[in-house]
């Protein structure tokens, strides 16, 4: 038999945890961690920034070469994504590219290959002899680890409540609630290695004149996630040790 308050905390956290999974979810597999702003296109530079837009789409993987046009096509990059606003593919061809109001513009993505992702970074982006950079490779790594273990502790934890539920014991509950907690540090770790990998691209990478980078939703969902979970672990640490306080008093009680 559960006390109602302990049958309170537990529906509460079964909420924050939901709450929490699916905004980390949709922050894993959005774009818009962050994003860059640009000055609008003129008729000098519209073939060079056709030039960058080409070697995103079709050249071979490099920083310098993707972080380049992020910065000036109004750029978005995250986890998993990097993107871009362009005007339709006619358009860079046509006089409406000149004047911003007039094209249409579209958002063009990329994603990180699993072996980009392990890709090392060097000291000085597109410049290999200038040795690898570790602070910033590992940085990149955990940043798209981390939130898959957070993920992977979630569902670890669900299925040891489903088993809970099935058996009717609370007994499980406190480790639930460290799986959480886990999760929660995983998720904040995750927005940590994230913004000080960008802080540390954009010191050896300075960003051109006007152009202005700021965070994006996704990076706040994530975010707003880590406490959720944390606070989902508080309350089921908490039902599981009151709990198991009333009991032994109880026993104790009994056998008195």
């Amino acid at each position: 038999m559960v006390d109602n308050r302990y049958a309170t905390a537990l529906v509460i956290a079964c909420v924050l945890s939901l709450l929490a999974t699916v905004y980390l979810s949709v922050a894993v597999g959005t774009q818009h961690w962050y994003q860059y702003s640009s000055p609008a296109r003129g008729e000098a530079n519209v073939s060079e920034l056709r030039a960058l837009y080409e070697e995103f789409r079709d050249g071979e993987f490099d920083e310098k070469t993707y972080s380049d046009t992020l910065f000036r096509l109004n750029g978005t990059v995250s986890l998993w994504w990097r993107c871009v606003l362009v005007p339709n593919s006619a358009q860079w061809f046509q006089e409406p590219v000149n004047s911003p109001s007039n094209a249409k513009m579209v958002l063009e993505c990329r994603s990180f290959t699993l072996p980009q992702q392990f890709t090392p970074k060097y000291r000085e982006p597109g410049n290999h002899n200038s040795g690898e950079d570790l602070l910033r490779t590992y940085l990149w790594r955990c940043q798209f680890l981390l939130p898959l273990v957070s993920l992977g502790l979630v569902v670890l934890a669900a299925f040891t409540g489903v088993c809970a539920c099935l058996c009717r014991s609370l007994a499980p509950t406190l480790g639930i609630g460290i799986l959480h907690l886990l999760a929660g540090l995983c998720t904040l770790a995750t927005v940590c290695c994230y913004l000080a990998g960008m802080d540390l691209l954009h010191r050896v990478s300075m960003l051109p004149d006007k152009v202005d980078g700021s965070l994006g939703w996704s990076l706040y969902l994530a975010l707003i996630s880590s406490p959720l979970h944390m606070m989902a672990a508080a309350l089921l640490v908490w039902a599981a040790r009151s709990h198991s306080q009333s009991y032994y008093r109880m026993s104790a009680y009994r056998v008195a």
